[in-house]
């Protein structure tokens, strides 16, 4: 297995330029995420790799080869389609196995990889099915299973489990994380569920608008983003913000039950600031009226309090225990000083 890396990558439609110079090394072994909103460049960027998209600039290396302008069929991947693309007419086994028969591979040797690939999907009672008798998840585990009976370099998923129901969702991301550790490969997910994201990675590349914004462990991102857009995009339910001001070295908003103390210095002069505050670190004061509470989606073994605050902010809270909090209530919030995330109002950079 080996490693892939980006240097400079740039992608263009005529005069649109789409993908601004990516660098970016994935490890031999890596399990990489692309994530991002829609229209971000992450499936452009996967297919650049594949080759299914022309690189305009720059360069791409799989392992020590420069396949920048090498044809899909020789780099070393395979691809595995957010479509499953079997052929109907044709078994389990036949689908697995068409790639290696139209390239003159032994019977016997097709037939090998095939009850490998089977044995890992644990597909092998549906071997002899044809694609119609399957449910949605067996049928995207025939596609990777085609992809695995390549033998591929490297792996390259593109949002494979949208088509799925949300069970069937939690159940492929558990069996392409097993696959993972199983087989060892060189993997490159893309998705815009950051919660896929975060349970599969080993390495997480946000992008938007076609530039990398943060690179990191799933962990690090959701700890330490390095601005406003990968602090509100990594996270379910996403981080709050409120744009405070800043009185007498204090963080001043109508949420607040009182100013809150700043966690970290801040420039001379700065009046305003934005701060940020996961759900799950913000405290109510229910002996305070600044925020009203709209709505209250209780799933069991926690709540989300959703809040709306007079001068339009909105927040969203997480409470845990038996206590919920009531709708049509009113209530304040504070957060733990060394939980509070700061950000520069205008350029959306994190202050440290």
């Amino acid at each position: 297995m080996t490693g892939v890396t980006l240097q400079g990558a740039i992608k263009k439609y005529g005069e649109t330029q789409v993908i601004h110079g990516i660098d970016l090394e994935i490890e031999d072994g890596e399990f990489c995420v692309f994530v991002g909103p829609s229209g971000c460049g992450k499936s452009t960027l996967l297919r650049m790799i594949a080759g299914l998209e022309e690189t305009t600039d720059g360069q791409i290396n799989i392992g020590a080869r420069d396949v920048t302008h090498m044809d899909p069929a020789k780099r070393g991947v395979a691809m595995v389609f957010q479509t499953y693309a079997l052929y109907p007419h044709m078994t389990v086994a036949e689908n697995m196995g068409f790639g290696l028969r139209m390239n003159g591979y032994p019977k016997t040797e097709i037939e090998e990889k095939v009850q490998r690939a089977s044995s890992i999907l644990k597909l092998d009672p549906y071997l002899k099915r044809k694609p119609k008798a399957l449910s949605g998840g067996q049928r995207q585990r025939v596609a990777i299973g085609r992809a695995i009976v390549r033998g591929p370099e490297v792996f390259l998923f593109d949002e494979p489990l949208s088509n799925l129901d949300a069970e069937l969702r939690v159940d492929m991301r558990v069996e392409i994380a097993r696959l993972h550790q199983e087989i060892g490969a060189t993997m490159i997910y893309v998705t815009h569920d950051q919660v896929e994201a975060m349970t599969m990675a080993d390495k997480i590349v946000v992008l938007r608008d076609g530039r990398i914004e943060q690179v990191g462990a799933p962990l690090e991102l959701y700890r330490n983003p390095s601005n406003r857009f990968v602090a509100g995009f990594i996270g379910s339910p996403a981080m709050n913000f409120l744009e405070c001001d800043v009185v007498d070295g204090k963080l001043v908003h109508p949420a607040f039950s009182a100013p809150q103390d700043c966690p970290i210095a801040l420039p001379s002069g700065l009046t305003k600031v934005t701060v940020g505050a996961r759900p799950e670190h913000i405290e109510l004061d229910h002996n305070s009226n600044q925020l009203n509470i709209d709505l209250t989606e209780a799933l069991g073994g926690v709540s989300y309090c959703y809040l709306a605050g007079p001068d339009g902010s909105r927040l969203i809270v997480e409470e845990r225990g038996d206590a919920r909090s009531s709708e049509g209530t009113t209530v304040g919030l504070s957060v733990p000083t060394e939980r509070l995330y700061l950000f520069d109002p205008d350029t959306g950079l994190r202050l440290r």
